[in-house]
């Protein structure tokens, strides 16, 4: 078991896993299975969510090695609790590629435990220059829901959503492992975020093509800041209230954001595939019969086959979905 690292090395860890599973056309395929051997150049790592699982699978493939992913398709990391088994296999890894920032709620003991035993936790979120919540085209300054942000951190997690960073957080990643896994890390980090970067631009044309006027996001929770700040969107208000799926919104909430989407004129309310759309599907229906609830790829990929089943892809399929859904 390797030791744990001085802190002042963990920006160059932490960083760069989410941005691995992209390179699926150059390094082969990512391990996306919780009972997949992952030894990477004589390490065993274990990423928390499909989408890390993804990313840091492609360095580690590309490099001979292996990732093990513990949430199954179709999680949402808010609300994931681990198994008996999943916490042995946390604090048995030598490292653990986690998003931070407060996501994975339910891991947040299993995680604790696992840096006390001696495994290096990588939190990738907090080492790309994180926003706040708010800070990402919110329209509300004054936002009512300001102390659930707070509650789970003011610092947003869903980092996945600009894939600048995620190219960044792949070099530094490569260039990280390099130092402990040998230096094929390193140059995997780099293919990585190649790929990645020329993904990202497909993805700013396609979001480039919706007119400014209609760049205006309605979520079931507060997950695409980064994609707003990145891409010149406004986010006009969230179904459920700050950036975790567990809060519950009250009556007026709800009356609060059905106005907003009226007066907005929003056409669609985006929701995630992790999560039931029952109360999207409600704001929807209150609000107008041309207001439709269209599905995203949010905390977790898509099965295989699903159009969004490694990160560039589900990048790709949410950006082509969005755009579908505000063009005029």
């Amino acid at each position: 078991m390797i030791g744990c690292m001085p802190r002042a090395r963990l920006p160059l860890i932490l960083s760069g896993l989410s941005a691995a599973a992209l390179a699926l056309a150059a390094c082969g395929g990512s391990s996306d299975s919780a009972d997949t051997d992952s030894t990477a150049g004589g390490l065993s790592i274990v990423a928390t969510t499909t989408i890390l699982g993804s990313v840091a699978g492609e360095i580690a493939t590309c490099a001979g090695g292996s990732v093990t992913t513990l949430m199954p398709i179709g999680a949402d990391p808010h609300d994931f609790t681990p198994s008996s088994a999943q916490v042995a296999e946390i604090v048995g890894a030598d490292v653990v590629i986690a998003n931070g920032l407060g996501l994975e709620e339910g891991l947040a003991d299993a995680l604790s435990s696992a840096a006390a035993d001696g495994a290096e936790v990588i939190e990738v979120a907090g080492v790309v220059d994180p926003i706040e919540f708010g800070a990402g085209g919110h329209s509300h300054e004054d936002d009512d829901h300001a102390d659930e942000g707070e509650e789970h951190g003011s610092l947003d997690p869903h980092i996945w959503f600009d894939m600048n960073r995620m190219a960044d957080a792949a070099v530094i990643i490569g260039d990280d492992l390099a130092e402990l896994g040998g230096p094929a890390y390193a140059k995997c980090g780099q293919q990585v975020a190649t790929q990645i970067r020329a993904a990202e631009s497909e993805v700013a044309e396609l979001l480039a093509s919706v007119p400014a006027d209609r760049r205006i996001l309605v979520t079931d929770h507060e997950a695409l800041g980064y994609l707003a700040d990145a891409y010149g969107y406004e986010v006009a208000g969230v179904v459920i209230p700050g950036g975790s799926t567990l809060a519950e919104p009250s009556s007026a909430e709800l009356r609060e954001l059905v106005e907003t989407i009226q007066a907005e004129g929003v056409p669609a309310i985006f929701a995630n595939t992790a999560d039931p759309t029952a109360l999207a599907d409600a704001v929807a229906a209150e609000a107008g019969e041309n207001v439709e609830v269209v599905v995203l790829y949010v905390g977790s990929l898509g099965e295989a086959g699903s159009g969004a089943d490694t990160y560039i892809s589900m990048m790709l399929t949410d950006a082509r979905l969005i755009a579908d859904a505000l063009r005029d």
